[in-house]
Order: C-alpha cells, then sequence, then structure tokens
C-alpha cells in the first residue's frame, strides 16, 4: 500500500471527512514521525511497532566493482521493531 491508497482508503471509511483533510492528516503523522526521528527519538505505536535510529560506525567496506577497500563514514540509519500484535497476526495467531 502506498501513501494514496492509504489516504483513499481513509477518506473511503470516513465520508464525513473531506479528502484534502484526510491527506492533511497523514501527512502530518508522517512528518511527526519524520521529525522525531531525525532528533533522535523513538516512536512508539503501540500493537504496531516503533521506529528508533540506530547508528552504524564507520568501517572499510569494499567497491564491489573493482575490489578495492573503501572508507564508509559513520551514519544513522531508520530502524523498525514489529509490535508483538503485528507479530502475531502475521503469523496467524
Amino acid at each position: 500500500m502506498i501513501r494514496s491508497e492509504l489516504i483513499q482508503k481513509i477518506a473511503d471509511e470516513n465520508p464525513h471527512l473531506y479528502q484534502r483533510d484526510v491527506e492533511r492528516i497523514v501527512n502530518t503523522i508522517f512528518e511527526e514521525i519524520t521529525n522525531a526521528m531525525a532528533r533522535g527519538d523513538r516512536v512508539e505505536l503501540r500493537g504496531f511497532g516503533a521506529f528508533s535510529v540506530k547508528k552504524r560506525d564507520a568501517r572499510t567496506g569494499r567497491n564491489p566493482r573493482t575490489g578495492e577497500a573503501v572508507e564508509v563514514e559513520e551514519k544513522h540509519v531508520p530502524f523498525f521493531k514489529t509490535g508483538k500484535l503485528l507479530r502475531d497476526r502475521l503469523n496467524g495467531k
């Protein structure tokens, strides 16, 4: 499911809301999650999962084409851990 499909589904299930309002709500939710993660905060949605940021240390990598050593800088990457309810639902429990 992509963002526009999510917006359409929410709008269809809530006919009393205008589509532009639903779009604004969905965009605000994603913006707030993104902003929190950019600050290094953890975002937890009970039953769904938790978004956090993990730090990857600098390392020496390899160029797959030439095989030469390449220095890879330290970086921060997004991480998602599923919640118990989501995991159970995916596994048919």
